[in-house]
């Protein structure tokens, strides 16, 4: 399963209870309740270790943040959850809570599925609530209701949702090699899929044709669906895809790609032996098309082969 995916199998998001504002309230003063702390760059605070949040109850919500506000996120059998935003200096902050700040990519790595995937959660709210100021169609100033999933505009009480931007992911295969791009930006070696944002009147199939086509100048017909990933970095979801090229032809075009070129799985291998090639971020959807690719063309295990090479 993907980073940051997931969190459905465990939290029920109770959007239907969002405007009961007593039901809300009463869990927040509960026992159940817990609260995860995003200041104001978003980061979150894991304990001392890294490897937990550092999550609040309600007696300590009173004591040390009592005028943060919260947002519902949803709830288990055990705890109702909410997000908390803490103003102010974040490492001030994290002295008062004992905790020390992590970032959305560490706790991708570092964190339990549950937990980094709440965090991603949160995250995303949390930059729309912070973005999401006057309403766009008069201008007024936003006041955020069903605790925090909407915006009430105060001047003609139009409504305003979360909004997330679609991107596209793609590993594309050509006679056995799949086609990989690089930034100019990147570490040495570094290869990945080719992604973009899908535009205004365009299908999921069209913006990973589209994109393959503008990037790298490959003609790709057949695309299928493989699996998505919430990427609030800061409000995107990736949605990945396989696909077969035409030919094997590259021609880079809207000039974003530094380098592309097609990869066979030995070829992979062999970089990652001898330290040429590195893969995108684990923790990313791209990481995941890549393993998935090399482990059904090559039986090669992508995992066990960076370990093996470390």
């Amino acid at each position: 399963m993907n980073t940051f995916s997931g969190l459905s199998l465990l939290l029920d998001r109770v959007a239907e209870r969002r405007d009961e504002a007593d039901w809300v309230a009463e869990r927040a003063r509960s026992g159940q309740a817990r609260f995860l702390v995003l200041d104001s760059e978003q980061q979150a605070f894991a304990q001392p270790d890294g490897d937990t949040l550092r999550w609040l109850d309600a007696t300590e919500r009173a004591s040390l943040l009592p005028d943060a506000p919260a947002s519902l996120l949803g709830a288990t059998e055990q705890h109702t959850f909410f997000l908390l935003h803490a103003s102010g200096d974040g490492e001030a902050v994290a002295q008062a809570l004992g905790a020390r700040r992590m970032h959305l990519r560490e706790a991708g790595l570092r964190l339990p599925a549950d937990e980094a995937g709440l965090f991603a959660y949160a995250k995303g709210l949390a930059h729309w609530q912070h973005e999401m100021r006057h309403c766009h169609a008069c201008g007024a100033p936003l006041q955020l209701v069903a605790s925090g999933h909407r915006a009430q505009c105060t001047g003609c009480g139009r409504l305003h949702f979360p909004r997330t931007d679609a991107a596209v992911i793609v590993i594309v295969e050509h006679q056995g090699a799949c086609l990989l791009g690089r930034q100019a930006s990147w570490p040495a070696g570094r290869y990945s899929t080719l992604a973009g944002f899908v535009e205004p009147g365009e299908s999921l199939e069209d913006a990973v044709r589209r994109e393959v086509a503008e990037e790298a100048g490959v003609r790709v017909d057949q695309v299928h669906y493989h699996s998505s990933q919430p990427w609030p970095l800061p409000a995107s979801l990736m949605v990945g895809f396989t696909a077969t090229a035409h030919s094997g032809t590259i021609q880079l075009r809207d000039g974003e790609l530094e380098d592309a070129r097609w990869f066979t799985p030995a070829q992979i291998a062999e970089g990652l032996a001898d330290g040429s090639f590195a893969t995108p971020p684990k923790l990313s959807v791209s990481y995941r098309l890549l393993a998935h690719w090399l482990l059904e063309r090559g039986g090669l295990d992508l995992d066990a082969l960076i370990a093996r090479h470390r």
